[in-house]
């Protein structure tokens, strides 16, 4: 491991080590206005939600590292404590970038990034029409967590009204993944797209309690053929495999005869039940072959 001292290390340095190392982040496609009625649109991955009485997502328009100067964004909200925190998606994903540049105080990065202003309901800044999800939002709080380059301005804001676009949402009315598409911010120039090749499952143990990787037998939570993720998945189950489910894999005897002629083979089915989500066939045909 390398050790590095958090106060030490330059500021450029630890910076590239925050985004590649806490990603993927959200993007804030952050609107505002300042009080001559000029928009802003600019893009911040230092951004996510943080609770829902009231929702309240924040973001940081961070000092600049080169030379300590504040965003227009971080400019307009101290003038007019209202925003419009807009979502992306893969679909304006470079559009989004290209507003990202940094132009000169009143160019309107609307018309430089092609998108599309719409006048948003309670706030004055503009809504992205382009974007799947827009968060009307009044600046409750702005956090200045310090003075110098690189330092971050958190800006908490309250959520007034959320426009949802018809054709993201299920019959049920809640959000498709798949057809939301979201994009995520990485390390340096990378990005990641929420399809379904980047996604996975992970139960949550909200309404039950797992039996723990502690309680496996030995030869099943040492074994250097299963992997955290695999003991992780095991140690979530609820209880334990009744005998009768342990039976249905010892009576089977073409899997005595395949565990007999290689003894590794036990792990592979196992772990191709946990990839397939059979967390319980798992333990079950394991303890079948090992107890």
């Amino acid at each position: 491991m390398l050790h590095l001292d958090g106060h030490e290390i330059s500021q450029q340095y630890l910076h590239r080590i925050m985004l590649g190392s806490v990603a993927p982040r959200p993007i804030a496609f952050a609107s505002t206005i300042d009080l001559n009625g000029n928009p802003n649109l600019s893009p911040f991955s230092f951004f996510n939600a943080f609770g829902v009485n009231p929702g309240t997502l924040i973001f940081s328009p961070s000092r600049r590292g080169r030379d300590n100067t504040t965003k227009h964004t971080f400019q307009n909200l101290k003038e007019l404590p209202e925003v419009v925190i807009n979502v992306v998606n893969y679909e304006m994903v470079q559009q989004m970038s290209l507003a990202s540049c940094e132009y000169p105080k009143g160019v309107n990065e609307f018309i430089k990034a092609g998108f599309t202003p719409i006048p948003s309901e309670i706030v004055k800044p503009f809504r992205v029409k382009e974007s799947p999800v827009q968060f009307e939002c009044k600046v409750r709080q702005i956090i200045e967590t310090g003075d110098g380059p690189g330092a971050g301005n958190l800006v908490i804001c309250d959520i007034l009204m959320v426009h949802l676009a018809e054709e993201i949402l299920t019959d049920q009315g809640e959000i498709d993944q798949d057809k939301i598409d979201l994009v995520g911010r990485l390390g340096g120039d990378f990005y990641v797209r929420t399809n379904q090749a980047a996604r996975f499952l992970v139960p949550k143990p909200v309404a039950k309690t797992g039996i723990g990787i502690d309680a496996l037998p030995d030869k099943i939570k040492h074994n250097h053929a299963l992997s955290g993720n695999d003991l992780g998945q095991l140690g979530n189950l609820e209880k334990f495999p009744l005998e009768a489910d342990i039976l249905i894999f010892k009576k089977d005897p073409s899997l005595k005869k395949r565990y007999k002629e290689n003894s590794e083979l036990l792990y592979i089915d196992a772990k191709r039940k946990l990839e397939e989500g059979y967390p319980f066939d798992a333990l079950s045909l394991l303890l079948s072959q090992l107890s």
